[in-house]
């Protein structure tokens, strides 16, 4: 009761690049959208209010605790908004099934990363700015191992190569080593204190020098690479003809699947380099929007300091 008195004063999360994400992705008076990661409503809110007055969105949230204040705050727009439990790898049967299977929508937003809600609030483990049980699982009830299970289960070396793949965190192995010495880790104080105290660089630093071990933790527990591929392809499939999806991305790992992405779907040929000619027949699906990566203004970063490493990428489906 006190966690979940607690998390209800937690501000509602600052949606980045909203007027940004509202221009390119064209959004109309009547469109069909999917926030495809919906979080605590912000960037629907924005696209419901673009759409009036007969628009609709779709929200789909893998934590459940997020689509519960979605809704709560959204409840004014009615049946012009359907919140929907699950992951937006799973994207195409969870609008359909919401929506019916001849959907098309014209708008797709997937806002990748983590709610300040979920830094900030309590129960999630995410975050070494409060002590508490060392979880990182966007949904609680899912059964796949916490990161207190991995940290204290896997060995060393495996331990290492996530650091260093998933944090691009150069001290990767002394970190690793630091853990396993450190068992049994249970709490992110623990956590950070072990990956980033008294081992951790020193002098000036914009960020906390466990943050890259925190990073790579969260995306271990939650496949979120192998979950973003999934979802762009759902994506693309679920657009209709001249739907545009828009993907903000917070880090490089992040950012350079998407641009890798939507350079594949984007081309007309797919074949390894080389080759005299081109034998893959791949169709291009999608066209780029916007060449250059779209930031936050400085505004908006002075306003809203966590939005400076967010980047949106912007693509257009092409006809059937």
């Amino acid at each position: 009761m006190a966690d979940q008195a607690e998390e209800a004063r937690v501000p509602f999360h600052l949606p980045v690049l909203q007027t940004e994400v509202v221009d390119r992705l064209g959004v109309r008076s009547g469109g069909v959208y999917v926030d495809a990661t919906v979080g605590d409503g912000g960037h629907a809110l924005a696209l419901l209010r673009a759409s009036s007055p007969l628009g609709c969105v779709c929200g789909i949230d893998l934590d459940p605790r997020s689509l519960v204040r979605a809704e709560q705050r959204l409840a004014p727009f009615g049946s012009r908004f359907t919140p929907v439990l699950g992951s937006y790898a799973s994207m195409v049967s969870l609008v359909q099934g919401a929506w019916g299977g001849e959907v098309r929508v014209e708008g797709i937003l997937l806002d990748l990363g983590i709610s300040s809600r979920q830094v900030d609030g309590p129960g999630f483990g995410f975050s070494f700015q409060r002590d508490e049980p060392l979880d990182m699982r966007f949904n609680p009830d899912a059964d796949v191992p916490t990161a207190a299970e991995l940290v204290n289960t896997w060995p060393e070396a495996r331990l290492a190569s996530v650091l260093r793949e998933f944090g691009e965190e150069p001290r990767a192995a002394a970190i690793a080593r630091s853990l396993v010495r450190g068992r049994p880790v249970r709490t992110t104080a623990q956590l950070a204190e072990l990956a980033g105290g008294r081992g951790g660089r020193r002098g000036p630093r914009r960020t906390h020098p466990a943050t890259r071990t925190f990073q790579a933790l969260r995306i271990a527990v939650n496949d979120e690479l192998n979950t973003l591929e999934e979802g762009l392809k759902a994506a693309v499939e679920l657009l209709a003809p001249e739907g545009r999806v828009g993907i903000i991305s917070y880090h490089s790992l992040e950012d350079r699947l998407v641009k890798n992405f939507l350079a594949r779907e984007g081309a007309r040929c797919i074949c390894p380099p080389g080759l005299p000619v081109c034998v893959c027949n791949h169709k291009p699906t999608i066209n780029l929007v916007n060449r250059r990566i779209i930031r936050p203004s400085v505004e908006e970063v002075a306003a809203n300091p966590r939005s400076r490493s967010s980047r949106l990428r912007v693509a257009q489906r092409l006809q059937d």
